[in-house]
């Protein structure tokens, strides 16, 4: 009878069925069937990883990620670090790395962005302009990867590919991650949401009038509001002024930062308490959602 492989060359040919992962209770994708993410730019992220991989690991990584073996995603400026459960006792040590853009390359961007006023103040408000990849191209500094140049990508599997299915999974809930918060993308290419507005401001500021008068003093050249007689018709609704009001909800920017700051307890296995803690901390965002939104 011939002997069984083992799943250490399993993982270097691939066209023998896969081992099966061991089952653990780590961060379970939102989507379970169907398209992965919502957004634009979670899509494009998306596109980009199925330019550079296989088809067969891309379906095995998207698997992994919708039955919860990634155990953690961290994410900082050019680099993401995550730990995947496969088959073996021991998890995958998954790095992804994104060049973050200099000082330099983001005034160019910041510039560009500045000077278009729609640009400025959907970004000042926490909303993602539709452009703004055409923004990026325009001064030669595409916000998402464009070749296998653009990322590294390290696994601590067997596997000979590179990226394989775990690399894989990580870049799937990436794209989650980045579905609900936009600002996830500029802070891999080097600059948080609040540096990124802080920036944009200084260029708003630099751009007003020098009048050599005070703030208050030009408050008072504006032209004073209508009396109240005057809009009693409409003083109860939300008039035109509110037409294409929108209101955005972030996500915090480290997740789980009390649970990161007093570190996992020793008294049960880190990735189930971890695992467990991530639920209840989405259950609690989608209840507190819930009630905010309701009628």
């Amino acid at each position: 009878m011939a002997r069984r492989r083992s799943s250490y060359y399993e993982d270097y040919w691939p066209r023998y069925k896969p081992s099966r992962p061991k089952e653990v209770d780590g961060i379970k994708a939102k989507s379970q069937r169907g398209t992965f993410v919502k957004n634009w730019w979670a899509n494009r992220w998306i596109q980009a990883l199925k330019s550079l991989m296989d088809s067969g690991r891309l379906s095995r990584g998207r698997s992994y990620a919708r039955q919860g073996q990634v155990l953690n995603i961290d994410v900082d400026p050019g680099r993401v670090a995550a730990r995947v459960q496969g088959s073996r006792r021991t998890p995958y040590k998954v790095r992804i790395s994104l060049k973050p853009l200099d000082d330099a390359q983001w005034n160019a961007v910041i510039d560009a962005l500045a000077a278009q006023a729609i640009f400025s103040a959907q970004l000042l408000s926490g909303e993602m302009p539709t452009e703004v990849e055409q923004v990026f191209d325009a001064v030669g500094l595409p916000l998402f990867p464009t070749s296998s140049n653009d990322l590294v990508t390290e696994c601590s599997c067997p596997d000979w590919a590179n990226p394989c299915k775990h690399i894989a999974a990580v870049y799937y809930l990436l794209g989650e991650r980045f579905d609900a918060d936009p600002f996830l993308l500029f802070k891999l290419r080097g600059r948080d949401q609040g540096e990124v507005i802080a920036a944009l401001r200084e260029r708003r500021a630099a751009e007003l009038p020098q009048t050599g008068t005070s703030v208050e003093e030009q408050a008072g050249t504006v032209e004073p509001a209508p009396p109240l007689a005057a809009s009693l018709d409409h003083f109860w609704g939300s008039h035109d002024a509110l037409a294409d009001y929108s209101v955005r909800i972030a996500g915090p920017e480290v997740e789980l930062a009390l649970l990161k700051r007093i570190g996992l307890p020793d008294f049960v296995p880190a990735s189930t308490f971890r695992g467990q803690m991530e639920r209840v901390y989405e259950g609690v965002t989608e209840r507190a959602l819930t009630i905010a939104f309701e009628d």
